[in-house]
């Protein structure tokens, strides 16, 4: 190899190795971590498995009734309020204020295990803020969820009906506009590889396996959810 590519993939390296540093992905060589960040992941991983695991069984149960019991209220108050509108963009922020109304019950439902969860990760602090920083909003949007009030869709879809599914309702765009603003993403794994020891890597494997299984029964649930409640409405899909 000649020195001047050889250079360059040094430099390659390099800028390689920056960007890892930076993310936290990696420890520079002979660096310890601090107690405070083994401590923290240590907590996280224990808190996440746990709740994972309540939030997993309580999707077909739990939060299932719930759904159902608000669908009954829908069949009941408003049915098939929304025949004879059409499936556009105009219709989307009525679509969205369903799904939100079901988000505020689901996680109404779930409201203790997200308290929970909240109460164990909100002391946790490490050394790389990008860490803090993603467990506090995540942890920030759930709360936000479980105490989102249930909009007065059946009174919406009337009003929207009513004006012949042509102007939004004020209460459905404020409504949608508060769901919109609730941001927070579960925190990415690899951040805690850093300051995990083989019992914590065991503990990090099974949460990742959850956070997976938790994703496919959500999403397998959410679309029955919708569905139904759409159903009730006589909302085109």
């Amino acid at each position: 190899m000649s020195e001047g590519l050889r250079l360059q993939s040094v430099l390659v390296r390099a800028r390689i190795l920056a960007v890892l540093l930076g993310l936290g992905l990696l420890v520079p060589t002979g660096a310890v971590a601090a107690p405070q960040d083994v401590a923290s992941t240590d907590a996280y991983l224990a808190a996440a498995s746990t709740d994972l695991r309540a939030a997993i069984a309580s999707m077909p149960t739990t939060i299932d009734a719930s759904v159902a019991a608000l669908n009954r209220r829908y069949a009941g108050e408003c049915p098939h309020v929304a025949m004879g509108s059409i499936q556009d963009e105009a219709a989307d922020p009525m679509t969205f204020e369903v799904a939100g109304a079901l988000w505020s019950t689901a996680y109404h439902a779930d409201a203790k295990i997200v308290d929970s969860l909240d109460r164990a990760v909100k002391p946790l602090r490490w050394s790389n803020a990008t860490i803090t920083r993603e467990v506090d909003g995540y942890a920030a949007s759930l709360h936000e969820l479980s105490v989102l009030p249930s909009p007065s869709l059946c009174g919406d879809m009337r009003a929207w009906a009513a004006g012949g599914f042509s102007a939004i309702p004020a209460t459905t765009t404020q409504f949608d506009r508060r769901v919109e603003a609730i941001e927070g993403h579960p925190l990415k794994l690899a951040l805690l590889a850093p300051y995990e020891g083989p019992a914590q890597k065991v503990l990090a494997a099974r949460v990742a396996g959850l956070e997976a299984r938790f994703e496919e029964l959500e999403g397998e649930l959410s679309q029955k959810w919708f569905d139904e409640t759409l159903e009730t409405l006589a909302l085109p899909q």
